[in-house]
């Protein structure tokens, strides 16, 4: 899948990307940051107003005694209405983001190519839009909250320090250099593991949705235990990963508050030792002391967001290279308006990326307008990838198909598919209501007596009219309320309202018994008429009177003609017509 080639593994890049979708919000970010700092100030205000009244403590001293506890109260008062200000903003702008960045994942993967959902796993998808994203802002405003909070705090604590005593701060530096180092080494095993994390999750969305899809195999065969494992696996890689990275992150904070209480250590004997010369007073002592302890909160989410950091650059590289993969190219500058003459297909080949051999080899037929083409064959034969490059859910290799002359890479693919319709044997219908089922994609332009006739010519209206709440009622995750024939009932009134010309039947009465057969079979006899149609037949009883029998074998087409005709001929489409009665 082609992908702009952009280095994805360049942090600064991610980081640059991702701030760009907070432009449009900088007014309430700039806010944010503005409480943020205010927040982070009354910590060293509080440090520092320990001073005057330790130093005062015990004397008569009723004005520092009266306003000390005041301006604690007020700076307590002013940080928590701060801290309110920047952790409403913080949420807000990260549910912002979160969702504009989840329509836009949603609105590519709906343009991806149909080969991306062939080549890739559909439960890492989900995973990208529903866990990705928020990692990419919670790492985000994490990385905010320590660069601007943490950081103004920090910063605040050591002017107060110097302030107090530029000797002792200076001494306790020296273990700074070591935090860096163990950082920047910590950093790259984080981004391996979040990575690493990701892809685990991904593995077991997949895991899940196949066991949800899936659950009636899953009971027939006897698949709970198999599943069950494959979902603990599943589970226990995550496990392992994330006390992996719970592991690391923990060695990183340990470490780097071991190195600070080192430098604490040092200056609680150093502080002691001045003090015997009167050059450090009790509430200088109280004072640096407490700056100091209150560096250990900030300093700890400094050395933990390089987790964060790690994650969010992990889970940024996810929803980037998803975003940046290439929608359906859509060259076409024709519209087209239903068929006139012929479908053709000329001299066209097919191969898909992860095939050794052509699916389609050199292949050309001519589907005349408002004919019925049925396409038969074994398995494997090419039938219903020469239906999918119709609508061009495929591009070709080699070769040239046209619509009345017109290439189909000429025409705009919202043209193309509007002029198609499609009914299968795996009927898509969403969890949603009968009517919005019937209407999909058309409700904002048809009228409810266009939906109720849709379903009437479906043969559909009488098992709807019998539902609790008739068109009004919910059919359930792909119709499960529905039995097989009602939802193949349904996919008909839906491609007959859509009135489209060309029509795509992948043997839509395989599944069916025999009375559901019947009034499907007698609803698409109704849509057939004077469309051009093609159809996918497994049970060549189905196409008995088609226009055109198609017989395929390897990608290519061995038979053409009517059934009896066919028949007559004695070959490849008469052995399978008599093994099929045969077995029948």
């Amino acid at each position: 899948m082609a992908k702009t080639q952009v280095n994805l593994q360049s942090s600064w890049y991610l980081y640059k990307r991702m701030w760009s979708y907070m432009s449009e919000y900088w007014k309430r970010f700039v806010f944010s940051i503005l409480a943020m700092v205010v927040a982070a100030a009354t910590e060293p205000a509080f440090a520092r107003v320990m001073k005057p009244l330790i130093d005062n403590f015990g004397k008569q001293d009723k004005f520092t005694l009266m306003m000390a506890p005041l301006l604690v109260m007020v700076i307590y008062l002013v940080r928590a209405i701060a801290s309110y200000a920047n952790e409403y903003l913080t949420n807000w702008l990260s549910g912002s983001i979160v969702e504009k960045m989840r329509g836009m994942m949603f609105r590519r993967m709906l343009r991806l190519p149909v080969q991306y959902y062939d080549d890739n796993n559909s439960g890492r998808v989900i995973s990208r839009i529903v866990f990705d994203v928020t990692q990419i802002t919670e790492a985000g405003f994490n990385i905010v909250t320590v660069t601007f909070k943490d950081g103004v705090t920090v910063l605040a604590l050591i002017a107060l320090l110097l302030y107090t005593d530029w000797e002792l701060t200076l001494f306790c530096t020296v273990t700074l250099p070591f935090v860096l180092v163990l950082i920047r080494v910590l950093s790259k095993r984080l981004r391996k593991l979040s990575r690493g994390n990701q892809e685990q999750y991904g593995e077991m969305t997949q895991i899940i949705t196949e066991a949800v899809q899936g659950q009636k195999i899953v009971k027939l065969f006897g698949g709970q235990q198999y599943e069950e494992k494959r979902f603990a696996t599943a589970v226990n890689a995550i496990k392992t990963n994330n006390v992996k990275q719970a592991a690391t992150s923990s060695l990183n904070s340990g470490v780097s508050q071991f190195l600070v209480a080192c430098a604490l250590a040092m200056v609680l004997y150093f502080a002691a030792s001045k003090s015997k010369y009167g050059h450090f007073t009790a509430g200088d002592f109280v004072s640096f002391v407490t700056a100091m302890i209150m560096i250990f909160a900030p300093m700890k989410r400094i050395t933990n967001a390089s987790q964060s950091l790690q994650k969010g650059l992990t889970a940024a590289e996810s929803v980037f290279s998803f975003l940046d993969n290439t929608e359906e190219v859509d060259l076409g500058q024709n519209n087209l308006n239903g068929v006139r003459e012929l479908i053709r297909f000329n001299n066209v080949s097919f191969k898909y990326p992860s095939s050794e051999r052509n699916v389609l080899d050199q292949l050309t037929l001519d589907i005349p307008v408002g004919q019925t083409v049925a396409l038969v064959g074994s398995s494997g034969s090419g039938k219903t990838t020469l239906a999918n490059l119709i609508p061009r859910f495929y591009n070709i290799e080699s070769g040239v198909i046209t619509i009345d002359g017109i290439d189909l890479k000429d025409i705009k693919l919202n043209s193309l598919r509007d002029n198609i319709a499609h009914v299968s044997q795996d009927t898509i219908l969403f969890n949603d209501s009968v009517y919005n089922n019937i209407a999909y994609g058309v409700n904002h332009s048809v009228s409810e007596e266009q939906v109720i006739e849709a379903a009437r010519f479906a043969n559909a209206l009488e098992f709807i009219e019998q539902l609790p709440e008739k068109f009004n009622t919910e059919i359930g995750e792909n119709g499960t309320r529905l039995s097989g024939g009602q939802k193949q009932r349904l996919a008909i009134a839906r491609a007959i309202l859509k009135n489209a010309p060309i029509l795509i039947l992948d043997e839509a009465t395989s599944a069916l018994d025999n009375t559901s057969e019947k009034l499907v079979q007698e609803a698409l006899d109704k849509l057939m008429k004077n469309r051009t149609t093609v159809v996918i037949a497994h049970r060549l009883t189905t196409v008995l009177h088609a226009d055109k029998i198609v017989v395929m074998e390897r990608g290519r087409i061995v038979e053409t003609g009517q059934h009896n005709d066919l028949l007559a001929k004695n070959g490849a489409y008469a052995a399978l017509f008599n093994v099929q009665s045969n077995w029948h």
